[in-house]
């Protein structure tokens, strides 16, 4: 399936700040849409409920997530760590399993990810991580290793996809497509700071983007001190 054929895509995590603005953008595109999200935050999809579909349950239901992707050109794929029952790896694999063959899949995921090992993490980074990750799922809140198992999955996967590994995030108005680079700890990245709406900018944009295909591309803001100092020194 060519990228240019793309007119149903589904939102797996649609009711959240980062889905929203997906479900927006995808509209934008003039794509029909389909969201999926738990039951009890469909309401927070009213403004859109008579322009999408939705699905309602967890993200990784494996019959929520087969139903929803059903005849979808292209699926955009919150990962989130909720939890301890591997909603990230649940997710990811229902999506890799059920998606149309030749849909092209872009998730999203943290900084933390690594695709081949070359990422120069920060001490701070690294430390949180270090602290956080046993900390979260002792209270069961959150396991940062299933997000990790999801990528892994993902990058074992010979399907059509991308991995949108975002920065810290802000609201505020677009400042455009984010910068992007192969590794974390490449300068052009030191600001740490996106948008969230340009974060699914770029989610969005990767459906048409066949440069990215089989990339775990790590992205900041395109007006962050960083960004503007590369282009500048690119200048």
């Amino acid at each position: 399936m060519s990228t240019d054929a793309i007119r149903k895509v589904c939102i797996v995590g649609a009711s959240g700040k980062l889905g929203q603005y997906l479900v927006r953008q995808a509209l934008d595109r003039g794509y029909e849409v389909v969201g999926v999200c738990r039951e009890r935050s469909v309401p927070k999809l009213a403004a859109f409920a008579d322009r999408i579909t939705i699905v309602p349950g967890p993200t990784n239901d494996r019959d929520v997530v087969r139903k929803a992707v059903a005849g979808c050109d292209a699926v955009l794929s919150i990962l989130v760590p909720w939890g301890v029952r591997q909603y990230s790896s649940g997710t990811a694999q229902a999506v890799l399993d059920f998606a149309e063959p030749g849909a092209r899949l872009v998730f999203s995921c943290g900084w933390h990810i690594s695709m081949d090992g070359e990422d120069r993490y920060s001490w701070r980074l690294r430390t949180t991580i270090r602290i956080v990750t046993p900390l979260a799922r002792l209270v069961r809140a959150v396991d940062i290793d299933d997000q990790v198992e999801a990528c892994g999955r993902i990058f074992a996967s010979d399907r059509r996809w991308t991995v949108v590994r975002g920065s810290d995030l802000e609201e505020g108005e677009s400042q455009g497509l984010p910068v992007w680079s192969r590794h974390v700890g490449d300068p052009v990245l030191a600001s740490n700071l996106t948008r969230r709406v340009d974060f699914a900018l770029f989610m969005t944009e990767a459906l048409t983007d066949d440069s990215l295909i089989g990339q775990a591309p790590a992205i900041v803001g395109r007006l962050s001190p960083s960004a503007r100092a590369h282009a500048k020194g690119a200048a």
